[in-house]
């Protein structure tokens, strides 16, 4: 959607207290076209998108214009078409014109651009003529050169015709599957497909047809495929070098009743079963839907035993097995604690996390494998998983799941909470905050306001998952309740959060409680789209609770914790007894409840600067899961 002057400059109001974060840029353009914008279109391009504002710089934590004229912009745009032409700058152009902007602010001018997410067969973006030394990655706060691995990973996503689990694996034989394995996949079948003409075959000849057996018709070699060993092959055969040496499935219950206990129960390669891809969803999936609550309905006079949030956790469970790009680093991870199902698989999505919940597009890094599962009933070709898994969780009014996708290495991790999402005592909280009875509000509101109150703030893409709305409407619904008093928002366009004001806030907002219209706001549908620039599912790491054991702290610094307002020298007394190990800023963000782009750019520094704080990364301040702790003697 093109965005009006009048729409960019509301983004714009509160920029001067805003830094740079992993989808957004300020380039200074005095000087002519930055030469750094083809690296940050590379990032943004392969990473998430983002928005690149020409005009503003960085410097120290504030930004400072470059008080350009109309005509320095004229030239920047010219700059920047025929770098998108010239392949010696970028090899593809994404954009369009309703993509860049020119628009005054301060007195000055500024060219605005937004660079969109690439598609999986676009990628990679690289700058230059060579892939493997110019395709760059976004992290928190920069740009990140891919390696070599990264970049053929990305050609390898690109063309899905010759997919990995198609490769024909060298030496491997019918002696490499596990025949009990197979066996009980066959009876599945037979149940899921009765009448289905591969029944009658012989193992061989169903191995064939399924494919994990196959012939290559080009080259005339044939032979087991990596499907094929990674789901019914016995665990030397997987981990062999030459199928996935680095192959290991874990499951953890980690919902525990002592502080000596690590988990109730765990199903990782331990020796004791043939560790394949099938038998870790046969042992997996039972234990996860075991934690749901049992439904008891009736259809055609049979009971009912799935409920849509078994059918979510089965989707989730195999979308886990069949999309990793299991030649990347990492493992599948499924680990259930307090109520919170944790899934994490090596390798990115090949859509977008919008493409993904709303459905309709089928892409599969593994088709083999997902048709190995389809043949059983849990998977379809049908791009509705996603809408599936939401549907589920929104039946039992459950908070909304929602994905990180992390790099370096990359990882695709899905968060489902079983927790109510809007419990009564999340009512009176609300009710006794905001100084009005919540139990009279729409639900729609409700929801807005549990969400801010529960996971600390709210997200326009975030509620786009949870709300029936389309996104102006939040946009619109958020801007009335912030005009009420309810929510305050924080930042600006894609980046914007909204909160719940803070303790007594409201009283200074709204002069007389009584004369407050406490209904629903109503949605207008008229309202412009301020927020079209926003991002996908809220990824800042703040909205998962991490564990800190306050009684380690000293009795200064526990006083010190629970002040609203900190000094800088008290802020850094405190982060120098949290810090007695590493931790992300997100960490410290979340253990503080301070400002991030304030501890990364004046707090953190400084102890750095002093030598008390060490990164974890020191060669590469800015790495995308940098951490930080006291300096080791």
């Amino acid at each position: 959607m093109t965005l009006s002057d009048k729409q960019l400059l509301q983004i714009l109001e509160n920029i001067q207290d805003v830094a740079e974060n992993e989808e957004l840029e300020f380039k200074g353009g005095k000087g002519g076209f930055p030469g750094s914008f083809w690296e940050t279109y590379s990032a943004f391009a392969n990473t998430n998108g983002g928005l690149v504002i020409i005009g503003l710089k960085e410097r120290k934590g504030k930004l400072q214009s470059d008080n350009l004229t109309a005509a320095d912009i004229d030239q920047l745009q010219k700059d920047l078409w025929s770098g998108l032409a010239n392949k010696n700058k970028i090899n593809v152009n994404l954009l369009n014109n309703a993509d860049v902007r020119t628009l005054e602010f301060d007195d000055s001018c500024l060219l605005i651009i937004k660079v969109p997410r690439a598609s999986r067969d676009q990628r990679p973006i690289h700058t230059g003529l060579d892939p493997y030394n110019g395709t760059y990655r976004r992290g928190y706060e920069g740009d990140f050169k891919c390696t070599r691995s990264d970049v053929q990973r990305m050609f390898a996503d690109a063309d899905l015709t010759r997919t990995n689990d198609k490769r024909i694996l060298k030496g491997f034989s019918i002696d490499d599957i596990d025949k009990e394995s197979l066996r009980q996949y066959r009876q599945l079948f037979n149940i899921a497909k009765p009448d289905h003409v591969w029944s009658t075959l012989d193992d061989f000849s169903f191995l064939k047809q399924l494919g994990a057996y196959r012939r290559d018709r080009g080259s005339g070699e044939e032979g087991f495929t990596v499907a094929g060993i990674l789901m019914f092959g016995k665990s030397d055969a997987i981990t062999d070098d030459e199928c996935l040496p680095n192959f290991f499935p874990d499951y953890r219950n980690e919902t525990t009743f002592s502080d000596t206990e690590r988990w109730m129960d765990r199903i990782y390669p331990d020796g004791t079963w043939e560790a394949n891809l099938f038998q870790f969803y046969l042992r997996t999936l039972p234990r996860l839907q075991s934690f749901l609550p049992k439904p008891f309905s009736i259809k055609d006079n049979q009971r009912i035993d799935q409920s849509p949030a078994h059918v979510a956790i089965r989707e989730v469970f195999v979308n886990l097995c069949v999309h990793p790009d299991y030649k990347a680093e990492g493992s599948l991870t499924v680990v259930f604690k307090n109520g919170t199902y944790f899934f994490s698989n090596p390798g990115t999505m090949l859509v977008s996390q919008e493409q993904f919940f709303e459905g309709g597009e089928s892409i599969c890094r593994n088709p083999t494998l997902q048709k190995m599962f389809m043949m059983l009933g849990p998977a379809e070709k049908a791009g509705s998983g996603g809408a599936k898994i939401m549907e589920g969780w929104r039946k039992n009014n459950w908070k909304a799941p929602f994905i990180f996708e992390r790099t370096r290495p990359d990882k695709v991790e899905f968060w489902l909470s079983m927790q109510s999402l809007i419990q009564p005592e999340v009512l009176d909280e609300l009710s006794r905050r905001l100084n009005l009875d919540a139990d009279k509000l729409s639900s729609q509101v409700q929801t807005i306001l549990a969400l801010a109150l529960t996971e600390k703030h709210v997200t326009n893409e975030r509620l786009r998952f949870v709300l029936r709305l389309h996104k102006s409407d939040i946009t619109s619904l958020l801007q009335q309740m912030c005009k009420q008093g309810w929510l305050v928002s924080d930042g600006y366009g894609r980046g914007t959060k909204y909160r719940l004001p803070s303790e007594g806030a409201i009283d200074n907002v709204v002069s007389n409680n009584n004369n407050v219209d406490r209904s629903a706001p109503n949605v207008d549908r008229s309202t412009p789209n301020v927020d079209s620039l926003e991002s996908n599912v809220d990824s800042s790491e703040d909205s998962i609770n991490i564990i800190f054991d306050e009684s380690a702290l000293s009795d200064e610094a526990r006083v010190l914790l629970n002040r609203k307002r900190l000094s800088q020298s008290q802020m850094e007394t405190l982060i120098c007894e949290i810090a007695y190990e590493w931790r992300t800023i997100q960490d410290l963000t979340q253990i503080l409840r301070k400002d991030k782009s304030y501890l990364r750019n004046h707090v953190l520094p400084n102890l750095i600067s002093k030598g008390i704080l060490e990164r974890e990364y020191a060669s590469i301040p800015n790495h995308p899961n940098q951490r930080y702790r006291i300096k080791q003697a």
